[in-house]
């Protein structure tokens, strides 16, 4: 066994000091396994780090809930509430009623009206999204409580003015002072602020989310109360006046297997009491299932242009250790004249060529690491480095470099030592 650990050391030492002996050459043949390697490990990190983000913020929304939202129908579906300048559209209470009553794997049932106003705390405003919604709301749609405490069954049942904010919605307002307990101003009505939640960031492109970074929660009743279900906007210097009950229905199924087949049942039940499409229906879970097979289908194709890559730097190999059996044919026959066998010649030169295909394995996994942290640094994107994708370059590299030096190692092995001993 010692004998046979010895010999192997001085075959390594042997073919990096071949190797060393062409530095340059030597570099740039690794290269292609270099960036191969490295583009590898870079752009499953990209693709990693965009998935996670995007899987993540699909289950922050409930693998058992479904998202029934207002849509405002096309031009043509409205030309006859055009004409009398109200536009009719969106969820009703009555829908709720419905769905709680007809469909029996519902859990829970979660109404959400939203409006667009002015708040004002002390000296401070700023443009809110107000969300009239119930305790349930912040049960099914998961964010963390910063400070003081959520809406709950008693502030329904007792209609008061209480408010919820975002955190940065909190922070625009009162910047570093405190806020819980403050009296806030929406539109002409007074709401004491009881709690901070940590709002989703907003990313281009996501997934639309049921919060915004600028929301603030009051009782669905007090909303109702206060600004009605008719409201009025100004664009371009003309008055646009639109009945919208409800914007949103969140419902909570009692199991992840019952989602779907959920979801068809609320479809079907919306079209027979919509005559027109004004509503969507989203199901997070489906999206997440969307998601799972795009990521899949991603790491493919980055699989294929990454094994491209790898292909040109095992190319490259082969046609360096080909010129240097030319260069050592005279060598190769002094070998096999003294008595070296076959296999010693070839695994010499695959000693040679692995050597070159871990240089470049570990070099690309250099540039695999600083790559995707330089696109978080520079560009902001999140990127993850997973181990088993280090492992998976660096084997894929070794694996590469010995499937491409076998033919020049065999043809050094199969030179006929008195022709090779001839060779000038």
């Amino acid at each position: 066994m010692l004998p046979s650990l010895s010999r192997l050391f001085r075959d390594i030492q042997l073919g990096i000091k071949n190797l060393l002996l062409h530095k340059l050459r030597s570099l740039l043949t690794m290269l292609g396994l270099v960036f191969g390697v490295g583009s590898v490990i870079a752009m499953l990190a990209v693709g990693e780090g965009a998935s996670r983000e995007a899987l993540e913020q699909i289950r922050r929304l409930g693998s058992r809930n479904i998202i029934i939202s207002a849509q405002k129908p096309s031009d043509e579906q409205t030309a006859t509430n055009v004409r009398s300048f109200l536009s009719i559209y969106g969820l009703l209470y009555s829908d709720v009623t419905r769905l709680a009553e007809t469909i029996p794997t519902l859990e829970r049932i979660v109404p959400v009206k939203v409006i667009q106003k002015e708040g004002r705390l002390g000296k401070r405003a700023m443009d809110l999204r107000v969300v009239g919604t119930n305790a349930d709301w912040f049960e099914l749609v998961s964010r963390p409580l910063i400070a003081g405490r959520v809406i709950n069954q008693s502030d329904q049942a007792g209609r008061k003015n209480v408010a919820v904010l975002t955190e940065y919605g909190a922070r625009r307002l009162m910047a570093t002072e405190a806020v819980i307990g403050e009296t806030l101003r929406i539109g002409s009505n007074y709401y004491e602020v009881i709690g901070i939640v940590q709002n989703e960031s907003a990313q281009e492109g996501a997934i639309q989310t049921p919060d915004q970074q600028t929301d603030a929660y009051i009782p669905l009743a007090v909303a109702r109360e206060h600004f009605g279900d008719v409201f009025t906007q100004r664009k371009s210097g003309s008055q646009i006046r639109e009945r919208v009950e409800l914007h949103q229905i969140i419902v909570e199924v009692e199991s992840t297997e019952l989602v779907e087949l959920t979801a068809a049942a609320i479809e079907r039940q919306m079209q027979l009491y919509h005559s027109k499409k004004d509503y969507v229906v989203s199901v997070p879970l489906a999206l997440l299932k969307q998601a799972e097979a795009t990521k899949r289908i991603f790491n493919t194709v980055l699989g294929a242009i990454a094994g491209i890559s790898l292909l040109v730097g095992g190319i490259g190999i082969m046609n360096i250790m080909l010129a240097s059996v030319t260069e050592r044919t005279r060598e190769i026959g002094i070998r096999r004249a003294i008595g070296a066998k076959q296999r010693q010649i070839i695994a010499q030169f695959l000693i040679e060529t692995v050597v070159l295909s871990v240089s470049g394995g570990v070099l690309g996994i250099g540039l695999g690491l600083l790559i995707p942290w330089l696109i978080s640094k520079i560009a902001g994107m999140p990127t993850v480095v997973s181990a088993h994708s280090l492992i998976l370059s660096l084997g894929i590299s070794v694996s590469v470099g010995v499937i491409f030096g076998i033919y020049p190692a065999m043809r050094a092995a199969k030179l006929d030592p008195i022709d090779a001993l001839r060779h000038e």
